[in-house]
Order: C-alpha cells, then structure tokens, then sequence
C-alpha cells in the first residue's frame, strides 16, 4: 500500500457498468480528440511504446505516449487501481482494483477498523487498449493489490492484502483456482523466470513466499528485509531483489538456494519501494519512496553509482524496452517524472490523476 499502514481510506465510486459479472464498460477514453489521435499516431509508428499510469485515487488509467511523454488517454477503471500488467501483444491492461478503504497514516487503528470495505468492487479490470474499454472485471480475491502472469498468459497471481492470501484466476473462465496462504499483507508478486513459481512478499511477516505454479502449493517462505515491498528477478532467474521498506534496503536472494547473500543499503532517508532491473541486467533501479528519489545499482559491484530526485513519494517504476527512460509514479504530487536512465537527469514531470500508484510499460497495439 501506498501509505505506511495496511489498510487506507478513500472511497471512489465505481462506474455503474463496471460488475464482476464481466459487463463491458465503456470508459472514457481520451479526453480529447487530440488525444486520440496522438495514441493512433503512436499505435502506428514501428517500436512505439506506451506508459500506463495506475491513480489510486481518482480511479484512472493514464496513457503515455513515451516518443513524446505527453498523455495520450485517460480511463476510468473503477475504485483504487494499484498493480498493472500488460500482455505481451500490448493490447491487453490488467489493473487490480479494490473496495477496501484507505487509512492515512494519521488516523488511529481502531477508527481504521470501522470503516468498511465494499467486496463487490474488489477485482482486476481487464481494458482493451484499442477502444480503451474495460471489457470485464475478473475475481481477483479480497484486497487485490499486485499481481502477475503465467507465462502461458492463462492464469493471474494475485496478492490479497487484508486477507494474508494469494489468488490463482483462470483468465479465460474468470474463476479462482485456488485460494493460498502467505505472509501477512502481502503485496508485491512476480513469477519467476522459468515459470515454475512465483513469489509473493509479506510486508507484515518480512518474508517472501514462494508458490509453485501448477500446484499453487507453498514451497518456502524466504526472511528477508522488513516490511518488503516488491521484487524484481535477474533474466536468467539467479538473482531476486526485493525491497524493503523499513528497512531501508534491498535484499539479494539467490533464487536457487532461496537465501539472502546479500544486503544493499539505500541512501538515508530512503523508504525502498519498486524496483526494476536495465534490460542489459547491468542495473537496478530502486524507487526509495518518502525518500523522494529513484537510486541506481551497479550489480558488478553492488554500489549506487547515481540518485536522482524524481518527486514525493514514488511508489511504482517502469523502464522502455531500451531502457533509456524510467517513469516513476510519485502519488502524493499527482505526477509522474521521466528520467534519462544515461544522465540520470530528470526530463519532464506530467500531471497524472490522484496518487499515482503503478506503471508499466509496452509497446503500442
């Protein structure tokens, strides 16, 4: 979660047509006809990509054109979009959406506790990029906060927060495999490179779970940093990183032993939050939350070799596929910033809706 409780208020009404029945939506797409033709124009270039920009809390999906990093579209996709995952064809956006109120820090737990979640709006939206429409909500679990894909494309992990679970979703029947348990609060997921499993971190218990695939069974859950937050694995699937918060840190596990053999230590001040490995494997990146600041690793030797301050509070960070641009979503600013991955030089700063949590990156359909 984007704040340093787990459960947060803000109450987004959900579109009338957006049900977990599958109903299509409409959306709103681009806000302007100038919009819409800047996407086309995009759609049409050879190697054009795209930036998506979940807003917690206006609800939103906001598309970037990265040849101009201008927005492109605006999508209403129902209550507190978080986690993001596009198909590898570019024409597809998951978005986890969830009815569980949002806290802030500020306010104590036992006024927390009273507020009430609305279920039915819990789900992961599925939009299709060419009519910008969100065509159906499949289940996604209590609280869906992040999320990954098989590498099939057949089936959705999703972490549950508030109900210290992880959900297996059949995306083309739109039902729940299974119902898994993992650590306390857990959020970030990602499958492994092989496929075999995927990994969910719990912010509460400070450990990774490690699920197999097929099974959905828990092989073992890895003690890491506290309060992890995301992950990110090296191409060849030796290496996982995963932040953690409170800690300050990013713990590097060997993916085959699954043990911590190493400890980065982020800038003072940092609250790490996503991370994203270059294409070329030679870094990591590291959004260091209320640090205000995305870092850089040098994996050769495990040093931060650059830190740029990029805006309050970025939460999710995503790469172009040449990784010459980083995009961070800094939530409480309402904006996202792009840096030049080589100069690590801030670029342009663009206005996105309120609280920008995620981002991913793709080529145009």
């Amino acid at each position: 979660m984007p704040n340093d409780r787990a459960r947060a208020v803000f109450r987004i009404a959900l579109p009338a047509c957006l049900t977990l029945s599958g109903t299509a939506c409409s959306g709103d797409g681009a806000r302007s006809g100038g919009a819409a033709d800047s996407a086309s124009t995009a759609s049409d270039t050879p190697g054009a990509e795209l930036a998506y920009i979940t807003n917690e809390g206006s609800g939103e999906l906001t598309i970037l054109d990265t040849s101009t990093d201008s927005v492109v579209g605006t999508i209403s996709v129902g209550t507190r979009p978080r986690g993001i995952r596009l198909s590898e064809d570019g024409r597809t956006v998951y978005v986890a959406l969830s009815g569980s109120p949002r806290c802030p820090p500020t306010m104590p737990d036992e006024e927390c506790e009273k507020l009430k979640a609305d279920k039915t709006k819990d789900g992961i939206g599925v939009i299709d990029v060419a009519s910008r429409k969100v065509t159906k909500v499949l289940p996604g679990g209590s609280d869906p906060e992040a999320f990954d894909i098989s590498k099939d494309g057949t089936r959705l992990f999703v972490s549950n927060e508030d109900a210290d679970s992880a959900t297996i979703v059949d995306i083309a029947s739109g039902k729940i495999l299974k119902t898994v348990s993992v650590g306390r609060e857990p959020e970030g997921v990602e499958l492994h490179p092989s496929g075999e499993t995927v990994w969910v971190t719990g912010e509460t218990d400070h450990d990774v779970t490690v699920l197999d695939t097929d099974s959905g069974k828990v092989i073992t859950r890895i003690s890491v940093g506290n309060r992890p937050r995301d992950l990110a694995f090296s191409s060849d699937g030796g290496r996982a990183y995963v932040s953690s918060e409170t800690g300050g840190t990013v713990s590097v596990v060997d993916a085959k032993t699954r043990k911590v053999v190493r400890t980065l230590t982020m800038p003072e001040g940092s609250k790490p939050m996503g991370v994203e490995l270059s294409p070329d494997q030679k870094r990591l990146y590291v959004a260091n939350g209320r640090g205000g600041s995305v870092s850089v690793v040098d994996l050769a030797t495990d040093s931060i070799v650059a830190t740029v301050e990029v805006g309050v509070r970025p939460w999710g960070i995503g790469l172009t596929t040449d990784g010459r641009k980083l995009y961070s979503a800094n939530g409480p600013s309402n904006d996202v910033t792009v840096v030049d991955t080589e100069t690590m030089k801030v670029l342009k700063k663009i206005p996105a809706g309120e609280l920008p949590w995620g981002v991913a990156v793709g080529r145009a359909p």
